[in-house]
C-alpha cells in the first residue's frame, strides 16, 4: 500500500468516526427532547451519502410523533436545525445531519423521486422546460438527483423560501 493510500484509507476512516460522533451527539440530544416532550420514539443511527442520518421511529404507529414532524415537515426541518445546532456546539463543525421521524423524509423523498422523474419526462418529450412549485433544499436536492438520474440536468430558480426547480430538456 502506498502512502497516498493509507492516507485516503484513514481520512475515510475519520470521516466516518466523525459522522458517526454526529450521529451520537444528536442521538443524545433527541432523546432528551423526547424526554422533555414526554414521547415515545427509539433512534436509528446510520451514515449515508457522507452525512449522518438521525432517525426517530416507533412502534407505536409514530402518531405521537406527527407532532414532530408538523404540517409540510416543517416542525421536522426546525428540529433538524436545533440538532444540528447541538452538534455545532459539542464539535465546533457544521454538520450537515439528516433527521427523519416516523418515515416522513423517506416517504417524502420517494414522492420527490417520483415527480422528478415525470418532470424529466415532461421536458424530453415537451423539449420545452418545466417549472415546479417552490420546494425546501432538501426537496430540491432529491428532485435533482432524479432529473440526473434520468439524464436531465435541472436549476434552481428564485429566492427562499420561493426556490424552485426548472427542469431544462435535454
Amino acid at each position: 500500500m502506498t502512502e497516498g493510500t493509507t492516507s485516503a484509507a484513514s481520512e475515510g476512516g475519520d470521516t466516518l468516526t466523525r459522522l458517526e460522533q454526529e450521529g451520537e451527539i444528536a442521538a443524545d440530544y433527541l432523546e432528551g427532547l423526547l424526554d422533555i416532550a414526554d414521547l415515545d420514539g427509539d433512534i436509528d443511527m446510520d451514515v449515508e451519502a457522507d452525512r449522518a442520518s438521525v432517525s426517530i421511529i416507533s412502534d407505536a404507529g409514530g402518531r405521537d410523533l406527527q407532532k414532530l414532524v408538523g404540517r409540510d415537515g416543517e416542525v421536522l426541518e426546525a428540529l433538524q436545525e436545533l440538532t444540528r445546532l447541538a452538534v455545532h456546539r459539542e464539535t465546533g463543525d457544521r454538520s450537515r445531519l439528516m433527521l427523519d421521524i416516523a418515515g416522513y423524509r423517506a416517504k417524502k423523498r420517494s414522492e420527490l423521486s417520483e415527480l422528478g422523474a415525470k418532470a424529466a419526462a415532461e421536458a424530453k418529450s415537451s423539449g420545452e422546460p418545466v417549472k415546479l412549485k417552490a420546494m425546501t433544499p432538501f426537496e430540491r436536492k432529491v428532485v435533482h438527483d432524479a432529473v440526473k438520474a434520468a439524464g436531465l440536468r435541472s436549476e434552481s430558480e428564485g429566492e427562499e423560501p420561493q426556490r424552485f426547480v426548472v427542469v431544462l430538456p435535454a
